[in-house]
């Protein structure tokens, strides 16, 4: 019962996040509003695990959309949250290990081990921006679990023999942790905003007999741009000029 209620989850959060990418390039200027913004952000992230010896970072893309909810009494602070829908962390390089079964152990003896775990990830970050457009935030991040693997990869007679190994069921379904990050929103156009943020995993990955000293690593660099802002702010313009509209009574006019 258990699993399968985790793997309805998964589903859903899957389904809704594809779901949820799609709306926004359709309906971006109703999500945007004069304290709200709302858009897509997506970039390079650098990966690693804690504690993995020889392991080195692991390299991947990111993608997924934000929310900038801004204070009424003060714009400048706001709530950073979203969903980073394609998210890999991991680490390269790690040391192999046994398969138990003496052909692949053969096979890959010598060869290397790129560990891949992918999350949907949702950032809950306290943000404020500076008067110069700098703005900096920080937060929990919590993770759920898509899939995981380990890659082995050997050359042999200059081909590259490669067996995955499917490990969702040694890793921890919920990963948590604390971000800070920041960058620069710019004040022309769309109003694109370039960030730099680091995760600080704080759920140990393995679970059961695994290692409890391995935490999730990660550096982001994104760049995000507003869904129909454009198209937001010039339908509020035309909704206040319609309503701050002066109608001169017939007896003035004469």
């Amino acid at each position: 019962m258990k699993k399968g209620f985790l793997i309805f989850v998964t589903f859903f959060c899957i389904t809704t996040a594809q779901s949820q990418v799609l709306i926004s390039l359709i309906f971006g200027d109703k999500l945007n509003s004069e304290f709200l913004e709302f858009g897509l952000e997506g970039g390079v992230n650098f990966s690693t695990i804690s504690n993995m010896g020889s392991s080195a970072t692991n390299p991947g893309f990111n993608l997924g959309f934000y929310f900038d909810l801004k204070s009424r009494k003060n714009p400048a602070w706001m709530i950073n949250t979203g969903v980073i829908v394609k998210s890999p962390m991991g680490a390269q390089d790690i040391p192999v290990y046994s398969l138990n079964d003496q052909n692949l152990d053969n096979t890959f003896a010598g060869g290397s081990v790129n560990r891949e775990i992918r999350y949907f990830n949702v950032p809950i970050l306290i943000k404020y921006q500076f008067k110069n457009n700098i703005y900096v935030k920080a937060g929990p991040q919590f993770g759920l679990l898509a899939k995981a693997f380990d890659e082995f990869k050997k050359e042999i007679n200059n081909d590259d023999v490669i067996y995955k190994k499917n490990i969702r069921d040694q890793i921890h379904v919920i990963d948590a942790g604390l971000a800070i990050g920041t960058g620069y929103h710019l004040n022309v156009g769309n109003g694109l905003n370039f960030t730099v943020q680091y995760y600080h995993g704080l759920v140990t990955v393995m679970k059961g007999d695994g290692p409890n000293n391995q935490f999730n690593r990660s550096w982001y660099i994104t760049a995000g741009i507003p869904i129909g802002k454009g198209k937001a702010a010039k339908r509020r313009a035309e909704q206040e000029a319609e309503f701050n509209k002066v109608i001169v009574p017939e007896d003035e006019k004469n």
